[in-house]
């Protein structure tokens, strides 16, 4: 990690200066008989070139040695000068800089997706909103891992810990639109949906939970949906065994790269779609995409309804195209407003 590099390299210099005072401190003591402590304050006033006089005349082997000190320690503490000078500009203060920018330009951010955590779960969920474009800020507490999110100039991030409550809002959470948190501990999600609500009580928020019993308690708080990624992977796994071609058919429609097909929700509050049925809609012809299934106003979910089907305001439908078939659609909507 670029960090570990950055502490190799300061132990690195602290050893070469230990190194030339130790040196300089065991050749006094042997060449020139000094005490100890004698040898130390000669290393260190040799090396400092402060001009004070010597503990007790020097031989010629002790004038000798002195020189090559000298010498030495100029070349080696013109290095570590520079080598830290370097360290400091080119780390400190360029991450300084490079996060004050950052900051400022998420608090301009609307309508924007926070991520709590980039572990596993979280750098997938934040993979797939960058292939629909979304505007994301993360927030992670583990150095080496905001070291990666620093290579990535996509991201907007925050380092600390989500569970704060000041974290949270230098996301600028009042002006965002949904938060994910996925934190392996379900009391730190509790937390964070909770924070998160009274920061703005029309987030909407999803959480990840690894216990049952949690789920409860995290709908409770403020969460719209709750994830068991444990649970559904072990879903997946045993689909994969009794329906194969079943499980691999669905991962082809939702999570391929290249999205050549995709499903999309559309909203129908608006006069084309109201008290019309699927047949009078058309929708298949009109733009090429097809109705998987419709959420009724009520919370109620039909899939593949029939031809006859009539269509409510408030109603939500499923539909599934390519996305230049799904956009078509978006624009014959916007077009009959």
């Amino acid at each position: 990690m670029k960090k570990q590099g950055s502490f190799n390299t300061v132990f690195w210099l602290l050893g070469l200066i230990i190194g030339i005072v130790s040196i300089g401190t065991i050749g006094y003591v042997f060449i020139e008989g000094y005490r100890f402590l004698d040898a130390f304050f000669m290393t260190i006033q040799t090396i400092g070139t402060v001009g004070f006089k010597e503990i007790q005349p020097l031989s010629d082997a002790g004038k000798i040695f002195t020189s090559i000190l000298i010498i030495m320690s100029f070349g080696c503490f013109g290095f570590v000068i520079t080598t830290f000078t370097k360290f400091i500009v080119e780390g400190f203060f360029k991450n300084y800089f490079q996060f004050a920018k950052m900051k400022n330009k998420i608090s301009k951010l609307d309508g924007h997706i926070i991520v709590c955590g980039y572990g596993n779960n979280g750098m997938e969920t934040v993979r797939e909103l960058l292939e629909h474009n979304e505007k994301i800020v993360v927030v992670e507490k583990t150095t080496e891992i905001i070291e990666q999110l620093r290579q990535q100039s996509e991201l907007f991030y925050i380092e600390g810990d989500a569970t704060n409550e000041n974290i949270l809002r230098e996301t600028n959470i009042e002006s965002a639109k949904a938060l994910i948190t996925t934190m392996p501990n379900d009391a730190d999600n509790l937390y964070i949906v909770l924070t998160a609500k009274e920061l703005n009580n029309k987030i909407t928020i999803v959480s990840r939970a690894s216990d049952e019993h949690s789920i409860k308690k995290l709908k409770r708080a403020g969460a719209n949906n709750v994830i068991m990624p444990d649970k559904i992977g072990g879903n997946r796994m045993a689909k994969l065994v009794v329906q194969p071609d079943v499980v691999e058919f669905m991962e082809f429609i939702f999570l391929q790269q290249k999205r050549d097909i995709k499903v999309d929700e559309v909203s129908c509050n608006h006069s084309v779609f109201i008290d019309k049925s699927i047949r009078d809609l058309d929708i298949r012809n009109a733009s090429g995409a097809n109705i998987l299934g419709i959420r009724t106003s009520d919370g109620n979910y039909v899939i593949n309804p029939s031809p006859d089907t009539i269509i409510h305001n408030d109603d939500k439908l499923f539909v599934l195209g390519s996305p230049a078939q799904n956009e078509k659609l978006k624009e014959i909507i916007k077009g009959t407003v």
